[in-house]
């Protein structure tokens, strides 16, 4: 199937994962601020919307083989192409080194994935998982760089609007850019900016912009479970220059700083990759807009560290 990233491809997207996806509900944080709760949706993240949308659209062009689809992702990824298979009724096979934590490996196995766990590196199961796909012919997917995974992400930036009417700009985080290239696309078709943020290093997407290109870049940071992709997109760097969006670098202690504001002003966990968006706009030497969504895309974290000490709970 020959795909491409516009508007189109996001509109057709919505109407795909209308009635299966969780709509976003966005909520008022601050004055001009509003937080966009996806944190809420379906495995606990954003990629529910991609992984849907994948497997729909292959459905629809009567590609979406009986072997099902398999992914080598122990992620967010992983787990949306888990919960998607299972609600399109096909098999779902996922690949993970087999050093992978045990609770992911059994959360995919609730979503009744047959996990797979070969070597000791992601591309050791990356590569058992190309095999795999090649000699059973189940339908490959990835974790970001693909058309309907990104248009599938998009979706949510339809939503935001629709529930925030003048809207002027909104803040993602950037890994491997699936979530900021669909946003981005369906943002500009409607005026909107996109702040796109990431960590200081773990920094794809403000590489590829220096650069010209998508290029290999090192990671390391709190965020890193989640943004820590080595190299972006060739849509989300499209997006990225398409006039629209702005690349901001934030340090991890401000990413700490607000994942923890998060849970003390809101009582919202998130991960550290969801909290890098909130981070780029209190770190913003000046507004971002006067209407501004702050996209919260994931908790799929370990709230244990932002719990608070006995003697505070007891006081």
């Amino acid at each position: 199937m020959e795909q491409q990233l516009d508007h189109a491809a996001v509109r057709a997207a919505a109407r795909r994962v209308a009635g299966t996806i969780r709509p976003a509900a966005v909520v008022p944080a601050a004055e001009g601020v509003w937080y966009a709760l996806e944190y809420l949706q379906h495995t606990g993240s954003f990629k529910a919307r991609g992984a849907h949308n994948f497997l729909a659209a292959h459905r629809e062009a009567g590609a979406l083989p009986a072997a099902g689809v398999t992914i080598a992702s122990g992620g967010n990824a992983g787990l949306a192409c888990a919960w998607a298979a299972r609600a399109h009724g096909v098999p779902a096979t996922v690949f993970l080194p087999v050093n992978a934590p045990r609770v992911k490996v059994e959360r995919l196995r609730g979503y009744g994935a047959d996990v797979r766990l070969v070597g000791d590196r992601y591309a050791e199961a990356l590569a058992a998982c190309r095999e795999f796909a090649a000699g059973s012919g189940a339908l490959s997917s990835h974790a970001y760089d693909h058309p309907l995974v990104a248009a599938g992400a998009g979706t949510l930036l339809e939503e935001v609007r629709a529930a925030l009417p003048g809207l002027d700009t909104v803040v993602v985080a950037v890994g491997g850019g699936g979530l900021f290239a669909g946003v981005a696309t369906a943002a500009r078709a409607h005026g909107v900016r996109v702040v796109a943020a990431e960590p200081e290093h773990c920094r794809a997407l403000n590489a590829a912009l220096e650069a010209g290109r998508p290029v290999d870049v090192p990671v390391s940071s709190v965020a890193a479970d989640s943004l820590g992709a080595t190299r972006v997109s060739a849509d989300a760097l499209a997006a990225a220059r398409a006039g629209n969006a702005t690349s901001v670098l934030v340090p991890d202690e401000a990413i700490t700083a607000a994942r923890r504001a998060l849970w003390e002003e809101h009582r919202i966990v998130v991960e550290a990759g969801a909290a890098t968006a909130l981070a780029a706009l209190r770190t913003a030497e000046r507004s971002l807009g006067e209407r501004v969504a702050v996209v919260l895309c994931g908790a799929n974290t370990d709230p244990a560290d932002l719990r608070e000490p006995a003697e505070a709970r007891t006081a």
